[in-house]
């Protein structure tokens, strides 16, 4: 029987350089975590700084300037909730908010409505000319908004426009599109003509994911074209169907290009509170009123984050 060898006393730095000789993976695998954590950060940190910078910064601005106001005495003061009991107490910013308002509860369905009836019409395989016509109508999104009212406002005219030009051919005497009563009215078609497109894109996309089995197992129980909408494909849009809503209620709250733009031929129809984003507008760039305009802003996005959420919450609740 051989004598028990020594022990060997070898140092504590000479032995973890040593140990860590032999396993290459070893120093890898010992790294920080926290080291290891600032990678991701380096991939999301130019996003997250874009983002903070012409998002959510000029919000903070707007909330830190609605608790100011400039006086003509003491310059910039702070005033607290004040600037929000001027504006819930104008008449001005509520007649804009029912203006908006009307706007979205009247355009917004039929908008919706066409937009779900011409994707439905190109998802059923029966219509000549699917590609193209899928083409045309999505192509009115791509048009800048500014061009498109140009555009229409134009044919809008009664004295050199399409309008005047059937008044005069036919001998008779349409309604003036851009008239006080009728104004928002044509917005309306405007604002329709633009996103049927981009809304029947969205429907479409949302009836391709069906699975084609659905289809075949109605065609075998004898389905016709109407039942198979109703049970199968409507169902299945639901999702989309709010994803669209939602952002139609956003863009309704956000109305400003449209009359903005038509201001200019018809300003005894568009006033400067015609919309409240319109009236923000004018607060700020006409009466240099930069606090009273930050905060209609801010009201505004809480009317809008508030209607959207509602809608959202009994969109889940249906689903559920």
């Amino acid at each position: 029987m051989a004598p028990p060898q020594p022990a060997t006393v070898v140092p504590d730095g000479q032995e973890s350089a040593t140990s860590g000789a032999g396993t290459p993976g070893t120093a890898r695998a010992k790294l920080p975590r926290r080291r290891r954590s600032w990678v991701g950060w380096r991939f999301v940190g130019p996003f997250l700084a874009v983002f903070a910078l012409v998002f959510l910064a000029p919000i903070v601005y707007s909330i830190y300037l609605s608790f100011f106001r400039n006086r003509l005495v003491g310059g910039n003061s702070f005033v607290g909730l004040d600037n929000y009991q001027q504006v819930l107490a104008d008449p001005q910013f509520w007649s804009g908010v029912g203006r908006v308002s009307l706007f979205l509860v009247v355009q917004v369905p039929v908008m919706l409505f066409l937009a779900l009836l011409v994707a439905l019409a190109v998802d059923s395989g029966r219509l000549y000319g699917r590609n193209f016509f899928r083409l045309a109508v999505f192509l009115p999104y791509a048009v800048p908004a500014v061009v498109a009212t140009l555009m229409w406002g134009f044919m809008y005219g009664t004295r050199f426009g399409l309008v005047g030009n059937i008044n005069e051919a036919l001998g008779i005497t349409l309604p003036d599109p851009l008239s006080p009563e009728w104004v928002l009215a044509s917005i309306g078609n405007i604002v329709t003509w633009e996103f049927i497109g981009y809304n029947m894109l969205i429907f479409y996309s949302a009836l391709q994911v069906i699975p084609r089995s659905l289809y075949e197992s109605a065609e075998i129980d004898g389905a016709s074209q109407l039942r198979v909408i109703t049970s199968i494909k409507l169902p299945a849009l639901r999702g989309a169907l709010m994803i669209a809503t939602i952002f139609s209620i956003i863009g309704s709250f956000q109305l400003f290009n449209e009359p903005s733009i038509l201001q200019k031929l018809v300003p005894n129809a568009i006033t400067t509170d015609f919309t409240p984003n319109l009236y923000a507008y004018s607060l700020s760039f006409s009466g240099q009123q930069y606090n009273s305009s930050a905060t209609v802003a801010i009201v505004m996005g809480v009317i809008t984050m508030i209607v959207a959420y509602v809608v959202q919450l009994r969109g889940m609740r249906k689903d559920g």
